[in-house]
């Protein structure tokens, strides 16, 4: 990982809410389309060993991503994130669920709110996810959230080496 490169995570358990602020030595357009394009999402969205794969996305407003992360074993571990606001360039926001792999949400869900800005040739993205549960919250800390999402945007990094 570029050291000289702003990554933030914080937990807020009393408000239900993780606060994750990453910078990236990219642009912002590619940056972007990392987030939603699922061709480039499929390529990093998942820690190694796992994979993620996108059985369906339709970035608009009221569209949806229904995929999975699928470990080096075969066991997929499916989500839906349903698209509820979009701000091209700036800004979505989508309230995310875990599912089975006939897309039946696993309630309650979390809202994810992502915020994109460049500065000086780097790309920051800021992204706040609150629970609807405080149990909810904990149980993604329990699933290793953290060190998921450290890896998760790791891989974007190296991918958008190769890309940029």
């Amino acid at each position: 990982m570029n050291s000289n490169l702003l990554f933030d995570f914080n937990v807020d358990k009393e408000a239900k809410t993780v606060y994750i602020t990453r910078e990236f030595a990219a642009s912002h357009s590619l940056v972007w389309d990392a987030f939603t394009k699922a061709e480039l999402l499929d390529q990093w969205s998942a820690p190694a060993p796992m994979r993620a794969k996108t059985k369906l996305m339709n970035f608009e407003e009221g569209g949806r991503r229904f995929y999975a992360m699928i470990s080096p074993d075969g066991d997929e571990y499916w989500s839906i994130h349903q698209f509820t606001s979009i701000t091209p360039k700036t800004n979505f926001k989508t309230y995310n669920t875990f599912s089975d792999e006939y897309e039946n949400p696993q309630l309650p869900g979390s809202d994810w709110n992502y915020a994109f800005s460049e500065n000086e040739g780097k790309t920051t993205v800021s992204i706040t996810i609150y629970n609807e549960s405080r149990e909810r919250l904990e149980k993604m800390i329990e699933m290793g959230f953290n060190t998921g999402m450290t890896a998760t945007l790791q891989n974007l990094e190296e991918l958008l080496a190769t890309l940029s």
